[in-house]
């Protein structure tokens, strides 16, 4: 169940929501568009505990009352929902496989394959994950490929789950079907569509 809403002590949102998610809408077209490449929402407000202030600026620049919430258990129970519930209005599930967005961290994430991966006729209702993490640098290194990218591009996230890059290649043969992912960390973030495919260091 998730935690009673207190408006007392509710954390602010956007100020000015309208230019605030447009200019962060932009940031995260051109992240999407750019595979690997890293933004900022270092202007964004700071969000309850628990959630990075990159994660928190994405969910309230994409949700809104039309997009079901899947949210980690540890938040569902936490002030990180009643803060997204008021700011973006998303109704929270406690259903994966309904989410049209979801938030955890790497340590309460289930299966990838739980989330909705849409249709072949709607490919678009698939859920978008934004997965929290310690840092986007200094993990082991990833090559990018795809679309957006040219030759290659190349991150380093920290504390992924061990086995995530290949739930992640399962789901590849599911195109046009599939996850989009957003790691966030701090106050930057970086897409992950689902038309990048990702190549991972033996070293």
């Amino acid at each position: 169940m998730s935690a009673a809403l207190d408006l007392a002590r509710l954390s602010p949102g956007f100020s000015d929501p309208g230019i605030e998610s447009q200019r962060l809408f932009r940031r995260l077209m051109e992240a999407t568009a750019r595979p690997g490449r890293t933004e900022t929402a270092a202007d964004a407000p700071a969000p309850p505990e628990g959630v990075s202030r990159a994660a928190g600026a994405v969910l309230l620049t994409l949700c809104d009352q039309e997009t079901p919430l899947w949210l980690a258990p540890r938040l569902a129970r936490a002030e990180a929902a009643g803060w997204l519930r008021f700011h973006c209005g998303s109704p929270v599930t406690d259903r994966a496989a309904e989410a049209a967005f979801a938030l955890a961290g790497p340590d309460d994430l289930p299966a990838l394959a739980d989330f909705s991966m849409g249709d072949p006729k709607y490919p678009d209702r698939s859920t978008t994950l934004v997965l929290d993490l310690a840092a986007l640098d200094g993990g082991p290194m990833v090559r990018l490929e795809g679309p957006g990218i040219l030759d290659a591009a190349s991150i380093a996230p920290v504390g992924l789950p061990a086995g995530f890059w290949a739930e992640r290649a399962d789901l590849a043969p599911l195109f046009p079907c599939g996850l989009d992912i957003i790691l966030t960390a701090g106050d930057r973030f970086v897409c992950l569509p689902r038309t990048t495919r990702a190549l991972v260091s033996e070293g």
